[in-house]
């Protein structure tokens, strides 16, 4: 397994790996997630592949002050391999390397699962509120 940054030939691949983790996207439009992290550099959009086939994502992304990571999906039949590990950990050491002081994730609180990988990798759970509210509508 190699983890590697995005590539368009990967647009359709990831999309699939997404709507089979049943990833929801914010504005409903998973291609429109992929479009507009296009627009705004792939440095941090990550991509675990095996086998020629993409098995794993991360999005993420670096305001200067804190690293944020989003649309972490592993296929389900690679899952338990270390995969969503290796891709955080890379996206760690590229933020570092970008003098990035801390790492966010936005992670449901339903998801047990992924709160305990988390906590496994040395993350604390905060408690905080996450107030949202979409200023860019796709055009229907």
């Amino acid at each position: 397994m190699i983890i590697r940054t995005f590539k368009d030939e990967d647009f359709d691949s990831v999309i699939t790996l997404w709507e089979r983790c049943h990833l929801n996207s914010d504005e409903g439009d998973l291609e429109l997630d992929i479009e507009l992290k296009l627009a705004h550099g792939i440095s941090l959009f990550l991509v675990a592949e095996a086998s020629g086939q993409v098995v794993g994502t991360l999005l993420g992304g670096y305001n200067g002050q804190t690293g944020t990571g989003s649309h972490l999906a592993v296929h389900p039949e690679f899952r338990g391999r270390g995969i969503a590990n290796a891709l955080i950990t890379r996206l760690e050491k590229k933020l570092s390397a970008m003098g990035c002081p801390k790492l966010e994730f936005s992670v449901s609180s339903e998801n047990y699962m992924l709160i305990h990988m988390f906590e496994n990798l040395s993350y604390n759970e905060r408690n905080i509120v996450v107030l949202e509210k979409t200023i860019l509508h796709k055009a229907e």
